[in-house]
């Protein structure tokens, strides 16, 4: 990684692990500990946030997406020259956390219980920066976290749909898999993602088709930005895509002015809570078989899905 990503990123608070992973303790383990309140994660699936370490495996991503808080700017390809072992990354991933945490335990307000708990994660959010699916040794990881008894979510991008496959063969699916949908169309997705590799939108699509046959949980998570991908006009498109991968949820989430991202697009293409329900409700309207199952208005989010009662991870399910 060059020395000046290394910086830009250290002054962000993330913790650097090993030559291309990092983690960085995320605001809502800040406000657990405090009891202050949760990540919509946790009142949607139950996993706890002050056990959740927030990481990437890899800092490098194919995709500058516009409405990005990361600093984008700043990718460094889609290949990692020299790689850190899965279990390294985890060990060393779990050591950054506690460190990085030591700072709460002389605080009065904590939650004494569960800042003991936090020095052991059960939950790692591979989502933090960068495409996952980028490091080679992704399945290992995947596995040596299930060996712990640690679940996992990877956010994905969707275009590298033979890394999916090669999770399924290796039967090392996490327990949550994610791939962000926020475009109906290729026109759009060129304009957000600023991609212009000749078969991105065929890889992307291709990954959509992969979803409907995992066992695993398959969540599709579309980011709204007013002015961008949120028209009502796009709706039937959204519906089309969504049906092809068939995700047991759906998170329709609203753009979030923070971090690089208010450098590209201002505080007016953030859509409040409402506008993310009315879309939600419109959407529906297209998918059969779906409902709104739960929303946090806090983090401008509503969840989509076929039965509530299926939301909750059980401990087969790690």
């Amino acid at each position: 990684m060059r020395t000046k990503a290394k910086e830009i990123l250290r002054k962000q608070h993330y913790a650097l692990v090993g030559k291309h992973s990092g983690i960085q303790i995320c605001r809502w383990t800040k406000k657990s500990l405090l009891d202050e309140g949760v990540c919509y994660k946790e009142k949607f699936y139950g996993i706890k946030s002050h056990r959740c370490c927030e990481m990437t495996p890899c800092f490098l991503c194919m995709n500058s997406c516009l409405h990005c808080w990361r600093a984008v700017e700043l990718n460094l390809g889609n290949k990692l020259e020299k790689v850190d072992d899965a279990k390294f990354i985890v060990d060393e991933c779990i050591l950054a956390q506690r460190k990085m945490l030591t700072g709460f335990g002389g605080n009065l307000k904590v939650n004494r219980e569960k800042f003991r708990e936090a020095q052991n994660p059960k939950q790692f959010a591979i989502s933090l920066s960068g495409e996952p699916t980028i490091y080679p040794k992704l399945a290992e990881l995947v596995l040596e976290l299930r060996k712990r008894k640690i679940t996992s979510f990877i956010v994905t991008n969707g275009l590298l749909p033979e890394k999916i496959l090669e999770l399924k063969k290796k039967k090392a699916l996490p327990t949550q898999l994610y791939v962000s949908l926020n475009y109906p169309n290729e026109k759009i997705f060129r304009k957000i993602t600023r991609n212009k590799a000749r078969n991105a939108w065929k890889k992307f699509n291709k990954t959509l088709e992969l979803m409907k046959n995992l066992k695993t949980r398959t969540v599709v998570r579309i980011n709204l930005v007013r002015d961008l991908n949120m028209n009502e006009n796009l709706v039937p498109e959204y519906a089309k895509l969504i049906e092809k991968a068939s995700p047991m949820a759906i998170e329709i989430k609203g753009y979030m002015s923070v971090g690089y991202a208010r450098q590209r697009l201002g505080y007016e293409r953030m859509p409040v809570h409402s506008e993310i329900v009315e879309f939600s409700r419109k959407l529906l309207k297209f998918l059969p078989g779906y409902k709104f199952l739960d929303e946090k208005q806090e983090s401008r989010v509503v969840l989509l899905g076929k039965n509530t009662e299926k939301m909750i991870i059980k401990r087969e399910e790690i």
